[in-house]
């Protein structure tokens, strides 16, 4: 029996192949199918069921083109709403052979109503796995505020309260030796306060995550799970409903975002089609010279989130520039989270812009040194820090003003256009972001502190609020 995890970073995603006896399956899997089906061919096994945790609302599972390309059904729990393609709805406690070992579905709705587990026994009859989808995490549980976004007369409250019910009669009951294996670990916006582990028995997670104390009431259940979370990225509700509904094959997506073009072809795509141009490289290289009106994602932090979370309109064309040798990379992590719809890049990247004498932009980015130069000479800067409010209200500079990145469209009219402003987030990655997409709004006067608060505390020389533990990372 083998039994690997298959985990995404950027993401915070574990996916899972399951094999024995020359039959695989693979549970949850991202929207490249391809690595499943070599990881079956190396092994001479075939994938025989593509398991579905639940309707995700971080990515887009590659479930469907792994069940198009293999002929493996596609099996969920029992679902509210039916899926747009052929599936096998399990019921409760129905049981897959896969050789040597059976897996059974444990429906455990809360996070959503569909949610359901996935309990292997090996050959000797024993549980050995429980794949928990986003019911239970390490250290957390999933947040039950997701799902009311698709079917209305679901609330939190209601959701929160099938999760309790969920936890304590179907998960808690199984043995305490079991291996919890989730979906998503810390850095997801699925849950509020996830490990870093991706990974642990049960029964640790019984001693040691807060939603699993036994004396814990339903009703401190709810008050506790719903405490510390925050509105969901825009990008989600789009993502159950291509999961639900299928999508176009990802290798159609692939060819569609390759297309190469020159500097001329590049500009004239940008002005026909309206596209969103996105720059993927680093943030310091992005400041010294940009496409006019682009935007910046770095490819090398948590790209695809904050895509999704910055480009809602999973409609939106985009118009890529990133090192030739990413570009591939650039297009699969926009796929991952729906945005589907990227029609090309620049050849040569950004250096063949400027060897075509055009225009190019730059961003004014300074040290935290610099900073404190300034702030000696003017102890009224305006400094934002945009990073996430629990980040904000753990520790921060003094003076600044949080306007977090996450909520970039709510917060700019906050900013006045004639006033300058200093930008910090926690390493310089999302600084970068924010002053880019607001310079295309019209916003001139921001500047952005390289290195962010980290590198900002590393100088001992800015007054900073006392450290206080978060109790969430939403």
């Amino acid at each position: 029996m083998k039994i690997e995890q298959i985990y995404t970073g950027c993401l915070a995603h574990g996916a899972y192949y399951i094999e024995s006896n020359g039959e695989a399956a693979v549970i949850d899997p991202l929207r490249e199918t391809q690595p499943y089906m070599d990881r079956a061919h190396q092994n001479g096994a075939t994938i025989k069921y593509v398991f579905e945790t639940h309707y995700h609302a971080d990515f887009v599972s590659g479930h469907v083109d792994l069940s198009k390309k293999t002929g493996a059904p596609i099996v969920f729990g029992p679902v509210l709403i039916e899926p747009g393609f052929e599936a096998l709805i399990a019921r409760d406690g129905q049981q897959f052979k896969l050789g040597n070992i059976t897996i059974t579905a444990i429906h455990t709705p809360g996070h959503t109503m569909e949610s359901t587990c996935y309990l292997l026994t090996d050959e000797n009859c024993k549980d050995v796995a429980l794949f928990s989808g986003d019911t239970l995490f390490i250290g957390d549980v999933g947040r039950p505020d997701l799902a009311q976004k698709v079917v209305k007369e679901l609330t939190q409250e209601k959701l929160a309260a099938h999760l309790y019910d969920s936890l304590r009669y179907k998960i808690m009951p199984l043995s305490d030796d079991i291996i919890v294996y989730p979906a998503h670990g810390a850095g997801s916006a699925c849950g509020k306060n996830m490990s870093k582990e991706t990974s642990d028995t049960l029964g640790n997670q019984k001693r040691t995550n807060y939603a699993l104390r036994p004396e814990l009431t339903k009703e401190k259940f709810i008050e506790e799970v719903l405490t510390g979370l925050t509105p969901p990225p825009g990008y989600f509700p789009g993502n159950v409903l291509m999961n639900i509904k299928g999508y176009d094959s990802f290798d159609a997506v692939l060819n569609r975002g390759t297309q190469a073009l020159s500097p001329d072809a590049f500009e004239a795509a940008a002005n026909e089609t309206g596209a969103l141009i996105l720059d993927a490289r680093h943030e310091q290289a992005f400041a010294k010279g940009f496409i006019p009106n682009a935007i910046n994602i770095g490819i090398d932090g948590n790209f695809a989130p904050w895509a999704g979370t910055l480009i809602p309109d999973l409609k939106q064309e985009i118009l890529v520039i990133a090192e030739e040798n990413r570009v591939h990379e650039v297009i699969t992590r926009l796929a991952r989270i729906g945005h589907d719809h990227t029609i090309g890049y620049l050849k040569g990247g950004f250096e063949a812009w400027q060897e075509a004498g055009k225009g190019y932009d730059t961003i004014v980015s300074i040290t935290p040194d610099e900073l404190h130069n300034r702030l000696q000479a003017d102890p009224n800067l305006n400094i934002l820090d945009v990073r996430r409010k629990s980040e904000y209200d753990s520790e921060h500079v003094v003076q600044a003003e949080n306007l977090p990145l996450d909520y970039i469209n709510q917060n700019m009219a906050e900013i006045d256009k004639n006033k300058t402003y200093y930008v910090y987030c926690g390493g310089g990655y999302r600084s970068m972001t924010f002053v880019s997409t607001l310079r295309v709004r019209g916003y001139d006067n921001l500047i952005d502190v390289s290195g962010g608060f980290n590198a900002i505390k590393a100088t001992n020389k800015f007054n900073s609020t006392d450290y206080v533990c978060p109790t969430t990372l939403l």
